[in-house]
């Protein structure tokens, strides 16, 4: 039993300590794609959480939007999160899909005001 809480910690540390790497990245790379990428999970992050509490929001969506918010959140991953540039990867791509899914039930400006990052990048995202 000991062994799992120990293995439990330091999966939370590691998440933890790359969660803090992509927001420090995120405030100091310079302007650019980088950047973007680096912003991209706790922008994500931060419209899951204003979504899910957004009574415009239908249930199907909301079930999607906080499934991503789970996956996120957990330290179970396809791919390791210590890997660097594609270790949240996996996040991206489930959080994308999450989105687009909703983006097809609620309307775009709901989206738009819950995303807390650049706007080119939610609505490249979700397409036309």
């Amino acid at each position: 039993m000991r062994d799992w809480l120990i293995g439990l910690a330091v999966a939370a540390v590691c998440l933890i300590v790359s969660w803090a790497v992509l927001v420090l990245l995120a405030r100091r790379l310079p302007p650019g794609i980088l950047r973007d990428l680096a912003a991209f999970v706790p922008d994500c992050v931060t419209a899951v959480r204003r979504l899910r509490r957004d009574p415009r929001v239908p249930r199907r969506a909301r079930v999607a939007i906080v499934v991503a918010g789970i996956w996120v959140a957990s330290p179970i991953d396809l791919i390791p999160e210590f890997l660097p540039v594609i270790g949240p990867l996996d996040d991206i791509v489930v959080v994308a899909l999450a989105l687009r899914y909703a983006a097809r039930q609620v309307p775009r400006q709901v989206l738009l005001d819950a995303w807390p990052g650049e706007p080119r990048l939610l609505l490249r995202l979700l397409g036309p």
